[in-house]
C-alpha cells in the first residue's frame, strides 16, 4: 500500500491545482473574482489562426534576378545564329541587320526580366504581387511588369519584322530556345519571411490589471468572460510552476491518495476479508488501480486531445469479472475520484465515467460467453452518448450547436476498453485468480483430465455431470456462482481415475474388489480419493477454488458403510474413527455446501429400486437433514429457506431423470 501511494504520487502535477471550474454559458456561482496580477487576455485559437491567414496574405512571395542567365543566354543565342547563318548561305548585310535587330529584342526582353511562375501562387491565372531581389534590394513588382516564357516569345514575334517571312520564324524559333526565366521564385526565403511574421502575431488582446474585476457572482460567462477566465487559468498554471511549495503539494496529493486507499482496505477488511488477507489479490488490485493512474498522469504530461481517450472503464470490467461487482463499483469510483483532481471539468468527467463505469459492470454480470465483451463495449459507448447528449444540451440548449466531432474519442475508449480481456488471462494466469472465463474453459468436457475421467471412470463421469445439473440448478436458484460450481461439481471426484474399480459406479460385476480387504483399508482407499484429486489438480495447475470442492464435497463425515460393517463384524476391537472419517474441511461457502449436498443426494439416488415420488422425496429429506445433523453445513452461509429450496430443486430434477410423474402436493 506504501510503494501504491509513492508510485502514484511521484507522477502526479506538482503544481497548484486551479480552484474554479467554469463552463461558456453558465452562471458564475463563486464570489466576484479579483484579480490577483496583471496579465494578457489570450485571443481564441480561431483569432489566432484568422490573424496568422490575413498576416501570411501580406506576405509577398520572393523572386531572386538572375543576372547570368541573361548573358549566358544572350551569348549561346549569338554563337548558334552565327551557326546556322553559314548554312544559309545570305549575304552579310542581311545577317548583320537581321542578328542586331534579334539581339537587341532579346536584350530588351531581359532586362525587363522573364519571370519563372509559381504555381502556389499564381490563382485563376490572375496577376499577383512579389518581391524581387536585385543586389539584396528588394523591389516590389507585378507579374503583368514582367514577362513570362510565353509572353516573351509573342512579343519577340510581335516586334521582329522583315519581309522575308522565312526568316522571320528561323529566327524566331531561335529565339524561343533561348528564352529562359532569370526572375526565379526563392522558396526557402519566402518560407523564412512567412515564419517570421507567423512568429510575430500577437497571441494576446488587451491587459487585465491587478485589482481589476474579471467576473461578479451571478454573471453569465459570455465569450469576452470566458476568454479573460481562461486567460487567468493559463498564466495561473505557469506561475505556479516557479511559485509554491511543491513539497507540500506534493504532501498533499499523498494526504488525498492514502485517505483514499485507507477507505479501500478498510471496505476490504470489513467486508471481503478473504481478500484482505490474500498478498496476491491484493496486490493485482493496488497494481489496476496504480496503472489506470499512472496512465492518466501520461496523457497528462503528454498533453493529449482530450483525456476521454484513455478507457477507465478498464478498471470495473477486470475487477467485475475477477472479484465481484460491489468491489468493482467501489474500485471504480476510488480512481474517478482521485483523478477528478487533474482534469478539467472535474464533475463533468466524473459523471461520465462513473455512470459509463456503473453500465460496464451491469451489462457483464453474467459473463458466459466472449461476445459479452462486445455487448458490454455497446452498452458504454450507449452510456457515452447519452452523458454527451445530455451535458451538450444542457450547455448550449440546441442541437445545431453540439460538437459532434467532441465524441470521437469515447469511441476511442470504447475501443480501447477490449484490452480488458487479455489483461483478465495475463492476470489470472500471474496472480492464481480464477474468473468466469477461466471456468467457462475447464467445463469443457473435451478438457484433457474430464476425457481421462470419462475413459477410465466412465460411471464416476455420468455421476460428475447429474451432481454438476443437480448443484448448478440450485444455486442458480437461491443465488451464487453457477459457473463456478459446475466445473467444481464436474471435477470434485478427479481422484477416482487412479482406483476407479473400488468405486461402485465403476463396478461391472457383483464382485467388488473391496470383499477380499479390511474394512480399514477398504475406507482409506475410498478417503484416498481427496487427496489423489488435489494432488492431480494442483499437478495440472487447475486453480484453488476448484481444489476446494475436492476438500470439501465430503467434509469431515465418515464413511459409514464400512465403518458400520467394521463395528457388526468386529465388536470387540477397538476402533480408531478417525480411520473412517475424511479429512474435510467442511464447506465454507453457498457452492461446496450445494455440491456436498448435491453429490450425496445423487449417489443415494442410484441406490433407489424403485426410484418414484415417495422414495425420491424420502431419500432427499434423510440425506439433507443427516448432513445438518452432522454439522456439515455450519460454516457455509445457506439459510434455511436456501435449504428447502435446494431439497425442491434436488426433488423435482431426480424424479424427471427417473422418469416420475411427479406430484408436487407429495413433495410439498
Amino acid at each position: 500500500m506504501v510503494f501504491t501511494v509513492f508510485v502514484i504520487t511521484l507522477f502526479l502535477p506538482k503544481q497548484p491545482r486551479f480552484r474554479y471550474e467554469f463552463e461558456k454559458g453558465k452562471v458564475w456561482m463563486n464570489k466576484d473574482l479579483i484579480s490577483p496580477f496583471s496579465f494578457a487576455i489570450l485571443k481564441t485559437n480561431p483569432q489566432v489562426n484568422t490573424d496568422k491567414k490575413n498576416a501570411l496574405k501580406d506576405v509577398l512571395p520572393v523572386y531572386q534576378y538572375d543576372a547570368s542567365v541573361s548573358s549566358n543566354s544572350l551569348e549561346a543565342y549569338t554563337n548558334e545564329f552565327d551557326i546556322k547563318w553559314k548554312s544559309k548561305q545570305l549575304d552579310e548585310k542581311d545577317k548583320l541587320k537581321f542578328k542586331t535587330e534579334s539581339y537587341r529584342l532579346l536584350s530588351n526582353i531581359y532586362q525587363r526580366g522573364i519571370i519563372g511562375l509559381n504555381a502556389k501562387q499564381q490563382t485563376n491565372g490572375k496577376n499577383y504581387d512579389f518581391s524581387l531581389m536585385e543586389n539584396n534590394v528588394a523591389n516590389q513588382k507585378n507579374t503583368q511588369d514582367v514577362f513570362t516564357t510565353e509572353t516573351a516569345l509573342l512579343h519577340f514575334k510581335a516586334n521582329f519584322k522583315s519581309p522575308n517571312q522565312v526568316m522571320v520564324d528561323l529566327i524566331a524559333n531561335l529565339a524561343e530556345d533561348h528564352i529562359t526565366p532569370n526572375i526565379i521564385f526563392d522558396e526557402r526565403l519566402t518560407q523564412i519571411i512567412q515564419q517570421n511574421t507567423v512568429d510575430n502575431i500577437s497571441t494576446t488582446k488587451g491587459m487585465v490589471q491587478k485589482g481589476e474585476l474579471i467576473v461578479s457572482k451571478n454573471d453569465v460567462i459570455d465569450d469576452e468572460i470566458y476568454q479573460k477566465l481562461e486567460s487567468y487559468k493559463a498564466t495561473y498554471d505557469a506561475q505556479t510552476k516557479t511559485i509554491g511549495s511543491r513539497a507540500l503539494v506534493y504532501l498533499g496529493q499523498v494526504v488525498l491518495v492514502s485517505f483514499m486507499l485507507t477507505i479501500l482496505m478498510s471496505f476490504l477488511f470489513l467486508f471481503r476479508k478473504d481478500i484482505f488477507s490474500d498478498n496476491r489479490q491484493l496486490s493485482l488490485i493496488l497494481i489496476v488501480t496504480t496503472g489506470m493512474l499512472l496512465a492518466l498522469t501520461w496523457a497528462i504530461k503528454i498533453e493529449i486531445p482530450s483525456l476521454y481517450y484513455i478507457p477507465f472503464c478498464v478498471v470495473p470490467i477486470i475487477i467485475r469479472i475477477l472479484f465481484d461487482t460491489r468491489l468493482a463499483l467501489y474500485l471504480h469510483l476510488l480512481v474517478i475520484l482521485i483523478a477528478g483532481f487533474f482534469v478539467a471539468n472535474s464533475f463533468e468527467f466524473v459523471f461520465y465515467q462513473v455512470t459509463a463505469g456503473m453500465v460496464a459492470i451491469f451489462s457483464i454480470k453474467n459473463f458466459v460467453k466472449r461476445e459479452r465483451f462486445l455487448v458490454s463495449a455497446l452498452f458504454i459507448l450507449m452510456a457515452y452518448f447519452v452523458s454527451f447528449v445530455g451535458i451538450a444540451l444542457l450547455r448550449e440548449g440546441s442541437f445545431r450547436e453540439i460538437e459532434w466531432v467532441n465524441f470521437i474519442p469515447f469511441i476511442f475508449s470504447v475501443l480501447l476498453s477490449l484490452l480488458a480481456y487479455p489483461l483478465i488471462y495475463l492476470f489470472e494466469r500471474i496472480f492464481g485468480i480464477t474468473s468466469d472465463v477461466a471456468l467457462i474453459e475447464l467445463t469443457n468436457t473435451n478438457n484433457k483430465l474430464l476425457r481421462e475421467l470419462a475413459f477410465k471412470a466412465p460411471g464416476t463421469f455420468q455421476h460428475s455431470l447429474q451432481v454438476a445439473n443437480l448443484a448448478e440448478a440450485a444455486i442458480f436458484k437461491i443465488g451464487g456462482n453457477s459457473v463456478l460450481v459446475r466445473a467444481g461439481a464436474l471435477y470434485h471426484d478427479i481422484g477416482k481415475v487412479d482406483n476407479p474399480q473400488y468405486f461402485i459406479e465403476n463396478q461391472n460385476t457383483a464382485v467388488s474388489p473391496h470383499d477380499k480387504l479390511p474394512y480399514e483399508q477398504s475406507a482409506q482407499i475410498i478417503i484416498q480419493h481427496v487427496h489423489k484429486g488435489i494432488e492431480i489438480l494442483r499437478k495440472n495447475l487447475i486453480p484453488e477454488a476448484i481444489i476446494d470442492f475436492i476438500r470439501t464435497h465430503h467434509g469431515n463425515t465418515r464413511v459409514d458403510y464400512f465403518y458400520q460393517s467394521f463395528l457388526k463384524n468386529s465388536p470387540e476391537k477397538f476402533v480408531d474413527e478417525n480411520i473412517f472419517r475424511y479429512p474435510g474441511p467442511i464447506p465454507f461457502s453457498k457452492e461446496t455446501g450445494v455440491l456436498m449436498l448435491a453429490d450425496s443426494v445423487e449417489a443415494a439416488s442410484r441406490s433407489l429400486k424403485n426410484p418414484d415420488a415417495q422414495n425420491i422425496n424420502d431419500i432427499v429429506e434423510r440425506i439433507i437433514n443427516y448432513k445438518l445433523e452432522q454439522n456439515q453445513l455450519d460454516n457455509c452461509d445457506l439459510t434455511l429457506k436456501d435449504i428447502e429450496t435446494i431439497k425442491l430443486i434436488f426433488k423435482t430434477m431426480l424424479m424427471s431423470i427417473y422418469h416420475v410423474r411427479i406430484d408436487y402436493q407429495q413433495i410439498l
